[in-house]
């Protein structure tokens, strides 16, 4: 099963690899450039190599890159607008020449707005963005938040209904990554059935292959976005021992953003999850997946 966390550059890209690969992570994020500033340039052509050698020697799939803090998609005309759109450009040619598989974006919010206005913004930013992009390696997913105030993706519905404007004008494929603190603040509760279906009926699970594993400090609807670390929150570890062993979810990456305030908080975290996983579960998608090859049937993709 793919199972990481969030990895900063700071010690270049292969530094990144290096230390999800050091805290056992076999999956990975990180940010292209600094998240809180506009002003970015390309990756160095060496650094990429370098990761490239570490994601191969190490089995590191999916690379996932997060946008910038900074972008607001979903922003009114102005600068912030225009400054969002052509900094959301970079994000998608930085994953691309990095070689990532994902790039994972907040939808913004639309203070000022209308909730229609924002989505539209967004849907239009996404593809003024992207209208140069034609790349099958590379999805672009859509992250749930708290729905603090004008935020946007609150409600999967949101993002589902910006998945439906972007999809005919984009030669890049739009799905969704799920954050279970988000969900849980935003009034899910996370690691039920009622809520796997909801997700499944409003998204299809499907289109989500990556979810971001955070506990979370505060209680059921709060909207208030703190993330603990894993077990130590209102989702605690049985709660996540039921996600990881979803049958719908075996084929999903869980990558932890969780606090690193000790020593260790990283690979303790991302130890909690692989201690969670059920073998037997994971064994059966396995065996399910050699038969359909074997067969010529499609099957879900073993992580």
């Amino acid at each position: 099963m793919r199972i990481g966390l969030h990895c900063s550059i700071a010690g270049g890209l292969d530094g990144a690899a290096k230390a999800a690969v050091e805290a056992g992570a076999n999956t990975l994020q990180i940010f292209s450039a600094s998240p809180r500033m506009w002003r970015t340039k390309l990756p160095d052509p060496a650094q990429i190599k370098l990761l490239d050698t570490e994601r191969q020697k190490h089995d590191l799939h999916p690379l996932v890159i997060h946008d910038s803090y900074l972008i607001n998609l979903a922003a009114a005309p102005g600068e912030v607008r225009e400054k969002s759109i052509d900094a959301f450009q970079g994000e998608i040619e930085r994953a691309l020449l990095i070689g990532a598989e994902y790039l994972v974006a907040h939808p913004g919010n639309y203070k000022g707005l209308s909730l229609e206005q924002g989505m539209l913004n967004v849907a239009e930013a996404i593809i003024l963005a992207s209208r140069e992009v034609n790349s099958s390696r590379l999805t672009l997913l859509l992250e749930n938040t708290a729905g603090a105030g004008a935020q946007l993706g609150g409600k999967l519905e949101e993002l589902a209904t910006i998945r439906d404007l972007v999809t005919p004008y984009l030669d890049i494929s739009v799905g969704f990554c799920l954050d279970t603190c988000h969900c849980h603040v935003a009034g899910f509760d996370v690691a039920s059935e009622e809520f796997i279906c909801h997700a499944d009926a409003v998204l299809g699970l499907k289109n989500a292959p990556i979810f971001h594993a955070n506990d979370t400090k505060m209680a059921l609807g709060s909207h208030l976005d703190r993330h603990a670390n894993i077990g130590a929150g209102y989702i605690g570890l049985e709660g996540f021992r039921r996600l990881l062993n979803h049958p719908q979810l075996l084929d999903k990456a869980f990558i932890c953003e969780t606090p690193a305030d000790q020593p260790g908080d990283e690979k303790r975290d991302v130890t909690a999850l692989k201690e969670l996983v059920s073998p037997r579960k994971h064994s059966t998608l396995k065996k399910s997946s050699r038969a359909g090859m074997k067969s010529g049937r499609k099957t879900h993709r073993s992580t």
